[in-house]
């Protein structure tokens, strides 16, 4: 028997204006991270206080709440998650939705530095995939986009996860400059790992410096332009629910997706909110519009206030985002930094 909430039904889907069901929660479990990656975060960033973030159990409550709505994935994510104290407790407390079957998937962006501590535990709560956010193969390269990362930790991560039987997504951000002549490369070695590819445009996020994302800006279609010269692309339909159109590369077998918000935008299919580690629900990500979910949570303990405010939130989600990098605007296209949201 479904629970009667302020007369709806518990298990009434979440329908935008748009006529989009919304079946894909990110959350952001912490704004803190180990690293500093120059296009997620400024160096001297100034974290929240701790009174300001939900607790682990309060981030159940507001999942679980998603899930008995129609939401059929999760992904946990940052700043760094795995950082996060105590953070197994919250992935073992979700697990439980994967088992009765109300959730499909239960997944993390990560940037790798803790999986050699959690591979095997994350496994075992019923995680079978992950998305590692990697820029470079070269260790001095790595050192200099995370400013405080080691790419051999991350390295060592990726082999216990392989060996825990997790099922890797590399995340790669396109730095015109940086990361750009290691296009092959990449593609070559998660060839050879048996990973699946992604390529980030980067986004007008934050504040990093005047010129400093403009100048970092690299098209997609300059890089599968540029990878065209040595693979053969192959479209495909596959979906992973999120905003990546994947190709299958004929010679390494393995999927390339592209992730393109400014070039080529993925909006009308948009099934996704994120939520912040302050309770804080953002409908579109390159959009500032955003509604607090915290403190009906800690009015309401029967969750009628908070289904109230995620009904209202829902019906402001905006139809696309307005991200443009152009030099002759000052500032980013959004405020925040994208470990604010979460990646």
């Amino acid at each position: 028997m479904a629970r009667i909430l302020a007369g709806r039904t518990e298990e009434q889907p979440l329908i935008d204006p748009h006529g989009r069901a919304i079946t894909y929660l990110r959350v952001s479990v912490t704004d803190r991270c180990d690293f500093r990656c120059v296009y997620c975060m400024a160096e001297d960033m100034t974290f929240l206080p701790k009174t300001e973030v939900l607790t682990l159990e309060e981030l159940d409550r507001l999942c679980s709440a998603f899930v008995a709505r129609g939401v059929r994935k999760l992904r946990l994510t940052g700043g760094e998650p795995l950082v996060r104290r105590n953070i197994m407790s919250l992935i073992e407390g979700l697990s439980r939705h994967l088992d009765s079957g109300a959730l499909d998937e239960l997944t993390l962006t990560t940037n790798g530095s803790q999986l050699a501590k959690y591979a095997d535990q994350l496994y075992a709560a019923g995680v079978r995939r992950l998305n590692v956010s990697l820029d470079t193969l070269d260790e001095s390269r790595f050192a200099a986009i995370t400013r405080w990362g080691r790419l051999p930790q991350v390295m060592e991560g990726l082999a216990a996860a392989r060996r825990a039987g997790l099922a890797i997504k590399i995340n790669t951000v396109a730095l015109r400059g940086v990361n750009d002549a290691e296009f092959d490369a990449l593609v070559r070695w998660c060839g050879d790992q048996g990973f699946d590819l992604t390529f980030i445009e980067v986004m007008p996020m934050g504040e990093m410096g005047e010129g400093v994302r403009l100048d970092q800006y690299m098209p997609l279609s300059m890089v599968r332009a540029q990878l065209n010269k040595s693979w053969t692309l192959e479209d495909t339909d596959y979906d992973t629910g999120g905003p990546a159109r994947y190709a299958r590369c004929r010679e390494t077998g393995g999927r390339i997706g592209f992730i393109t918000p400014l070039t080529h935008n993925f909006c009308e299919s948009c099934n996704r909110v994120r939520l912040t580690c302050t309770g804080t629900l953002y409908m579109c990500l390159g959009q500032e519009d955003a509604a607090d979910l915290r403190t009906p949570l800690r009015a309401d303990p029967t969750d009628a206030l908070l289904m109230d405010a995620v009904d209202e939130a829902i019906g402001r989600k905006p139809k696309g985002h307005d991200f443009v990098i152009d030099r002759r605007r000052n500032g980013p296209a959004v405020g925040r930094h994208m470990s604010v949201t979460g990646g």
